[in-house]
């Protein structure tokens, strides 16, 4: 909290100091245009070369200026962004706001976890990690979330995470230059949609002519200024005809090649700003040295290119003003030798670009690793093995206020699977959403909110929080046969860690208690590991059927000062508390 504390003062004053500069700046440039226009307006009025000479010298100050109050500007928003990404770290800690998108478009019902354990909509996991401001990291991120890596990637991403969280500078400069970017996945899809577009090679005859025509238009004007010969004239202007002739038979080309592209310059000259700050850090684990090395080819950097063909979208700009493309086309077949220089890019660079973005993803998506590890120093990384042991001290879910949130101790070994008790409002429900959370953290990398972890990373299979599928015209039981199907099928390519929530709720006790004990019964022959909520005394009993691979665990709640009091702290046994009965005799229910 320090740190952003420290550094909101420190980007505020470095703001004012810009704004100061900027408005100065500002001033002088409207002075120097004004002035240079004064200059000419005597220059016509006296004749006197020294007022052309103070004209052109003014506007040559005004171009200068033009270029600082460029920069100035820059970096006005550089540092408007650092402010922001402060303040909104504070405002996070300080449980004010939550100002980061929360990825509700990754939405996926269908998947095994998504839905149930909240990893993405408001207030979710994704919102709590979320620090992209690009398309490809906020989907990388999510992308990460859903699936589980090797158990090699995983390591390698905890080392990466790790030496990234103590570069908050980089971090937050990285964020900032993304921030800047204003870019979406419209802008990128039609990126990449470009760079695989498949552009036929323009006619060697044009390439021959597109180099010979601006010479003979060169020879041909200064012959005219020579001899001030009308048929020399003459022959410019049907020069001048022939190049828009020849312009015009690739302006469709041209128009193709930059379609949707609105922006896209600054969209891509941001992108190579990011690879930039990426190539000039120095890495010390082996995951952010790879990623940097892919960043290199052959002598040149990416960032570089990407600088190159952000300049040449920028330059193509031109055709879209009737005047600047009449007159540069006529004269030197601007656009033409502009789309010349695109295909050459294609064509060279094409099919390195989607690895070059996704180089940015993967580093947005590990910084936001890093800030969870940065803002949470009591989180641990999980030592991982592959002997199907997972364990946790203190675990909890990391979105609870560290403050109030309490942490239990719980070991799938040597028995795998729990059958959890517990009345309502106990804990069951998110004792079971923070085994999952942090299963699914610990898959990608992550520190997890524990004190102290072992893990086997295993698939993730939940059946928790479904809901009517209106639009696939199914139940809510419906549904969860569906996911249960979806379960079963799952163990059987590989062992899974699995969590039921109050399975079978939608048919009677007996049917529900009675099916609930054989999908337990198969779910520990699938070799599962993980834990199942009931209410039901008699699944519990499964546990003497199968004492070296069941174990009954509970939450209970005890009756102080005639209320109820729940304490969230995992026990060993079946639950024995009744705390319906006495809350619906306090509110005089029954």
């Amino acid at each position: 909290m320090n740190i952003y504390s420290s550094n909101v003062r420190l980007f505020s004053d470095q703001l004012n100091s810009i704004n100061s500069k900027y408005n100065f700046i500002s001033l002088l440039r409207l002075g120097s245009i004004l002035l240079s226009l004064t200059s000419m307006y005597y220059y016509f009025q006296q004749s006197e070369i020294l007022w052309l000479i103070l004209a052109v010298l003014l506007f040559a100050v005004f171009i200068f200026l033009m270029r600082i109050h460029s920069r100035l500007q820059f970096q006005r928003k550089i540092n408007q962004a650092l402010l922001e990404i402060n303040q909104n770290e504070i405002d996070f800690l300080e449980r004010k706001s939550v100002s980061f998108e929360n990825g509700v478009e990754f939405v996926d019902f269908h998947h095994p976890y998504a839905y149930d354990l909240d990893i993405f909509g408001n207030n979710s996991l994704f919102q709590y990690l979320n620090r992209t401001a690009t398309f490809i990291g906020k989907k990388t991120l999510a992308d990460s979330l859903l699936q589980k890596s090797s158990n090699e990637e995983i390591q390698k991403n905890q080392e990466a995470v790790k030496e990234l969280t103590q570069k908050i500078e980089f971090r937050q400069e990285f964020l900032a230059l993304a921030k800047v970017n204003d870019d979406n996945e419209q802008s990128y899809q039609s990126l990449l949609n470009w760079s695989i577009f498949n552009s036929e090679p323009l006619p060697k005859w044009t390439l021959f002519f597109s180099y010979i025509s601006p010479v003979l238009f060169v020879i041909t004007f200064v012959a005219y200024l020579i001899t001030s010969d009308l048929v020399v004239l003459k022959s410019l202007s049907y020069l001048f005809l022939l190049n828009l002739m020849v312009l015009g038979k690739f302006f469709k080309r041209i128009k193709i090649e930059i379609t949707n592209s609105d922006n896209i310059d600054k969209i891509i000259g941001n992108y190579g700003l990011l690879l930039e700050k990426i190539e000039k850090e120095s890495f010390e684990s082996s995951q952010l040295i790879a990623l940097q090395k892919q960043l290199q080819l052959k002598s040149t950097q990416s960032s570089a290119y990407l600088k190159q063909l952000s300049e040449l979208f920028s330059r193509n700009d031109t055709i879209a003003n009737l005047f600047t493309a009449v007159l540069f086309n006529g004269t030197f077949l601007f656009n033409f030798h502009v789309l010349k220089a695109l295909l050459a890019w294609k064509n060279e660079h094409a099919v390195d670009l989607k690895e070059w973005l996704a180089v940015i993803g993967e580093f947005e998506k590990l910084n936001s690793l890093a800030n969870l590890s940065y803002n949470n120093p009591e989180f641990t990384y999980p030592v991982l093995n592959t002997d199907f042991k997972i364990d946790f001290t203190s675990l909890s879910h990391p979105l609870l206020n560290p403050v109030s949130r309490v942490g239990n101790d719980v070991a799938f070994h040597p028995q795998s699977f729990m059958v959890l008790t517990g009345s309502n409002m106990s804990g069951k429900s998110t004792f079971l959403r923070s085994l999952g959370i942090n299963m699914v953290l610990a898959a990608t990398g992550s520190v997890v909110c524990a004190t102290e972890a072992h893990v086997h990373p295993l698939p993730v299979l939940v059946s928790m929080r479904l809901s009517d599928s209106l639009s696939d015209s199914e139940s809510y039981f419906f549904a969860e046969i569906k996911r249960l199907k979806q379960i079963m099928d799952g163990l059987v390519v590989e062992p899974a860690f699995v969590l039921l929530d109050e399975i079978l709720r939608g048919t009677n006790s007996d049917d529900k208690r009675n099916g609930t004990i054989e999908v337990l019964k198969k779910v520990i022959f699938k070799k599962a590991i993980g834990a199942i909520a009931t209410h039901d005394i008699e699944v519990c009993l499964t546990t003497n059927e199968f004492p070296e691979i069941l174990s009954n665990n509970c939450f209970e709640v005890e009756i102080v000062n005639d209320d109820l009091h729940f304490d969230y702290k995992l026990r060993k046994g079946i639950c024995q508390n009744k705390s319906a009965t006495f809350l619906m005799k306090k509110m005089d229910i029954i």
